[in-house]
């Protein structure tokens, strides 16, 4: 299987009545166009360089045969929740109810291009770098996720609470 794949990310606001029922849709609209989609709980990612870190690391292990999830998405869910065990990154996906979402896609540019055209129909865009960035409306439920201590916290700082996050992306690979 070729891996050139280019990278598309569209983050924006979603009301998903129900979740089985609108991950059906958004895997029909990647199986058709023949692209990975990959839905993120933008309020659990700690900036963009969480994000595009997290993607990097899971492209880089689909490459080298390292992947632990057969799905490229589900292994950017992984890294992205800084997860070796599946079952416990879908923690950093999609919910039903209200949801500030990003979607990774990944696939050839004119795939990716109507697989997007497609899911702006589906979600109220948002700029990213507005979507992603780390707030301290997300430090809860990223201090949860990452199981991010006080004492890690009064060690290096407030502010670093990304890094720490970035640091738990890095550790996926070798946490069990």
């Amino acid at each position: 299987m070729e891996m050139q794949r280019e990278i598309q990310v569209i983050c924006g606001a979603v009301g998903i009545p129900n979740l089985p029922g609108f991950l059906k849709t958004i895997n029909t609209t990647a199986s058709e166009n023949k692209v990975t989609v990959q839905g993120l709980n933008a309020d659990l990612i700690a900036g963009e360089r969480h994000l595009h870190f997290a993607v990097g690391k899971a492209l880089r292990a689909v490459a080298a045969g390292r992947n632990i999830a057969k799905d490229p998405g589900i292994e950017i869910m992984r890294y992205a929740a800084g997860e070796r065990q599946i079952e416990r990154s879908f923690s950093i996906g999609l919910h039903e109810g209200e949801n500030n979402a990003v979607f990774v896609l990944l696939g050839k540019m004119d795939n990716l291009l109507l697989a997007f055209s497609e899911l702006q129909n589906l979600i109220e865009e948002k700029p990213c770098s507005e979507l992603l960035a780390y707030s301290s409306a997300k430090r809860k439920g990223i201090l949860s996720l990452f199981k991010i201590t006080d004492a890690e916290i009064e060690a290096s700082g407030e502010e670093h609470i990304p890094e720490l996050v970035i640091e738990r992306v890095a550790l996926a690979d070798f946490l069990k």
